[in-house]
This record gives C-alpha cells, structure tokens and sequence, in this order.
C-alpha cells in the first residue's frame, strides 16, 4: 500500500515536473524569438499569411496547378516612373534655370570658321542641389524720432520706434534658432552634444548647456499656455486614446536616477474636428496620475488593460484587439512547419478577420460604422469567444497560450465595449503612434537631466505632434508662436491665445 502511494506521489512529481519544463522551454523559446526573430506582428512575417480563412476559405484556397511566376512576371510589379513624376515631386521646390552655353571665343564655325549664333535650347536633366545651413548675426537698432516745432517752443518731445520683443531677455536666441534646435532635438531626435558639433561646424560655440537653458524657459514663458489650454480642450471632447511609457529622469526629488518614470500620451480621435495629443511626464505609473489628468472628462477612453485605468471615473474603456492578437502572437510555437494549425494562429485569423471588417467601414459616419459592426463583426465576435471556450480547454494556465486566453477572458467586457459607439475604435494603435516619436528619440538622448526639462519635453511633442495631426510644419508652427508672443496681450487677456491654437486660419495659412 505504501508503496503505491509512493508511486503516485512520484508519478505527480513528474507530471509537475514535466509541466514546469514546458513552460521553462517555451520561455527560452520566446526570449530566443524576442532577441533574434522578426519582430513585426504582421501575419505575413509570422509565415501564416497563405493559411485558409475561417470566414472565406473558398476564395482563399491555394490552387496547386498555378504557373510560377518567372523573372519576367517579377519584373512587371515593379514600380515604373510614369512621366511627369519628378516635376510633381519637385513641384514645391524653387526651380532655377541654368543654360548651358558656349563661351564667346569658342563660337566659331570648325569647317569656314564663320561666327556661330543660337538657334534654340534643349532640356537635358534635373537636379537637386543641397545648399548647407548658414547662420547669420542680425544687429538690431532702434531709432529715435524728435519734433523739432516742441522742442523750439521748450517742450521737447521724442518718440522711438517700436522693437519686437526678445524671446528670452539677455540673450542672443531668436525664434528661429530656439525653434530649429527643438526641430532638431524632438521631431529629428537630434541629442543636444551632436548639435552643439553642429553648431561649431557653422562657427558658433553654443553648449548643450545653453540649448537646454532655451528650450526650458521658452517652454516655462511661452508655450506652456498654449499646451494648458489644449489640455483643457481635449477633455471637453468624448474619445480619446491613452498609452505611457517609461522614460528615465535624472536628478528627481527622493528617487534614484535608475528609477523609471513616465510620458503619458492623450490622443483624441481621427474624426475629431480639432486633432489633439497631449503629453504628460509624471514621476510614476499609478493611476492618480490619469485620475486627475481626466478629471470632469466624460465618454470613452482607448486603453491596454492596466488595471491603473479603473481609478477614472465617469469613463467607458475599450480595451485594444492588438494587444490581444500580441499575446497569441508571442504564443506561437518555434518551428512549427503548418504555423495556421495550432490554436495561436486561428486566435490570431478571427482577429485579422476583425481588422480587415474595420478597414472597410472606415468610410461611413460613425452611426453607419456602428450597424455595420453589428451586422459583419458580432457574428466574428461571437464565434471567437465560442472557439476560445473550447480551444482553451487543458491548456496549462501558465504558459503563453494560458496567458494569452486569460487575458482574452479576464478583459471580455472591455474588447467588447468598441460596439458601443460608432467613433470608438477596434485598437489603441492611435495612441501608440502618437507616442512612437517620442520613444524613438528616447534611443537617442537616453533620459531627461532634471523633471523640468521632461516637463518641457512633454510640453513640446504636445506642440509637435499636435501640428502635424492638424497639417501643419511644427518647425514653422513652433517658430511662429515664438515670433509672435512675446510682448503680446495674452497675458493680461488669456483669450488671445485662441489665436495661437494649430486649427486658426491664420495659423493653418502661415505654418504649413
């Protein structure tokens, strides 16, 4: 007797044992994948792009007798230049002529040697020409004016000519070279030490010291109105895409430098009339931080499933389809020769089914995306979560499968709430391309040296990418701002910063 319950014992050890080995090989599996595999999420690249479709495998199926394309056939897709292609796009860059032509000695006649005279021009090539940046120093003067009858009857008076204000007092920054080192630094992800070589290429000995200097105070004395009352527009909108991301902040008050904190990006919608994206940094990741930034605000928001999100009230949350399809994604199988058979890649296809439903509505109104997702996109719904009962069945709760189906169940209500509304979106991509900006120049400059300067970070990719969602040349946007502000009335009247908002007509005129 004893000895059976020994093997009992024994035999569920080694059911653990194996069980634990499996999900240990599949972890070495994913990090191998995850440091030396492709990295997109795109089904082609995953190798399921040729599987049948759940949905339409008829239309799908591969037909074994087609003739394979030959070097011919290759060559056809190519693309082709079409004529009139260079002119359209050089169209917007300033054209000048240059006539190619003999010198005076040499215009005689080789044969009688008779004078040679022109008798018209021919088009050869075209060219672009890069001419290298230059800097130039602009001395400003003011001139001073008397009236010559007042001062003969004893009463001198004299006026002088307006100025235009200084973007920063005692110093020799102007709006073009503050807005230029934000262009370089934010939208091209230029670090501050390689400019400041830049710089000294073009005979300025400007420090990232004093670059730095200029971007913080800029922001702390101009633009920081703006992006405040860009806050206050977002959260009279209804939907909005949220996401964060980790940034290191040096010099922060009671934390280490190794510490991560964090920009937060609030998007609104593609179909909003006036495009916003907010950035935040703040020193963590709870979620006081979205609490109080949406305070007052009411609708839908666009999230991954942090369970920070749930402390915001007044909020309907749509949870984000990619994320689910990344789980299933990372729980695909190593060298698996038929990928479309295992229960991964079939998550994935009624996913993809979702997707390829949603770029097809993107042209009706929001009440006409809302039926039709009801219609096309309910049933996929519904089989999904019918498949996923099954398919998750004896799957161990901790491998990446079981994460994968965990994640799908726990967050059901949340992926299901985008049928709500017809502006609510299938994913939070939006957000997630609003910030991708941000975290490529991260790779570049590392970290943030003081929380002033992430403030003023946050603050300026607001600006940047606030433009560009509404059209606009950040660079020409950010310029303007800087050229016209200073010494105007916003300070004593705050409603003159309306005029400064990136969808003005005479902002969208001047600065795209």
């Amino acid at each position: 007797m004893e000895t059976s319950n020994q093997v009992q014992l024994l035999e569920k050890h080694i059911s653990k044992l194996e069980k634990e080995n499996l999900i240990l090989q599949e972890k070495v599996d994913f990090l191998t994948r995850k440091l030396y595999g492709n990295k997109s999420e795109q089904t082609l690249s995953l190798g399921i792009e040729g599987q049948m479709s759940i949905f339409d495998e008829a239309e799908q199926e591969a037909n074994s007798e087609a003739i394979e394309p030959d070097m011919k056939t290759v060559e056809s897709y190519r693309r082709k230049r079409f004529p009139g292609q260079w002119e359209e796009l050089l169209k917007d860059i300033p054209h000048e002529k240059k006539l190619c032509t003999l010198a005076e000695e040499d215009r005689f006649c080789v044969t009688c040697g008779d004078m040679l005279h022109s008798v018209g021009e021919e088009f050869v090539r075209t060219e672009i020409e890069f001419i290298p940046a230059k800097v130039r120093v602009i001395d400003y003067y003011r001139e001073t004016f008397e009236c010559r009858s007042c001062r003969k009857n004893g009463k001198p008076y004299m006026e002088k000519s307006p100025m235009p204000t200084a973007v920063m007092q005692h110093s020799y920054a102007s709006p073009s070279t503050v807005s230029w080192v934000i262009h370089q630094k934010y939208e091209l992800a230029v670090p501050l030490y390689r400019q400041e070589k830049e710089w000294e290429a073009l005979g300025v000995n400007l420090s990232r010291a004093t670059m730095s200097n200029w971007i913080i105070t800029c922001y702390r004395d101009w633009l920081s109105p703006i992006t405040k009352l860009l806050h206050e527009k977002l959260l009279k909108q209804t939907y909005l895409h949220v996401d964060e991301t980790p940034v290191q902040v040096l010099n922060e008050p009671g934390r280490k430098n190794t510490t991560d904190s964090y920009m937060w990006v609030y998007s609104s919608i593609k179909e909003s009339q006036h495009p916003i994206r907010i950035f935040e940094y703040q020193p963590g990741r709870s979620g006081k931080y979205p609490e109080v930034f949406l305070k007052d605000f009411k609708g839908f928001i666009h999230t991954d499933a942090y369970k920070g999100y749930e402390k915001v009230s007044g909020i309907t949350r749509c949870l984000c389809w990619s994320h689910l399809r990344r789980y299933f994604v990372d729980a695909l199988p190593k060298d698996v020769k038929s990928p479309e058979a295992t229960v991964p890649s079939q998550a994935i296809t009624y996913i993809n089914k979702l997707f390829e439903i949603e770029k097809k509505l993107e042209v009706l109104s929001a009440k006409g995306r809302m039926d039709q997702r009801l219609e096309q996109e309910l049933p996929v719904l519904e089989a999904f979560w019918l498949w996923a009962k099954t398919a998750s069945m004896g799957i161990l709760p901790k491998s990446k499968l079981g994460q994968a189906f965990t994640y799908a169940f726990n967050q059901k209500e949340g992926l299901m709430n985008y049928l709500l509304d017809g502006n609510c979106a299938l994913s939070n991509n939006l957000a997630e391309n609003s910030i991708r900006p941000f975290t490529i120049g991260r790779k570049n400059w590392l970290f943030s040296g003081s929380p002033k300067g992430a403030e003023a970070s946050a603050g300026i990719y607001t600006l940047i990418e606030t433009a560009k969602a509404n059209g606009l040349n950040p660079n020409k946007y950010i310029q303007y701002i800087l050229s016209d502000i200073p010494g105007s009335a916003f300070l004593e009247n705050p409603e003159f910063l309306e005029d400064y908002m990136p969808w003005d007509p005479t902002i969208q005129k001047r600065c795209r």
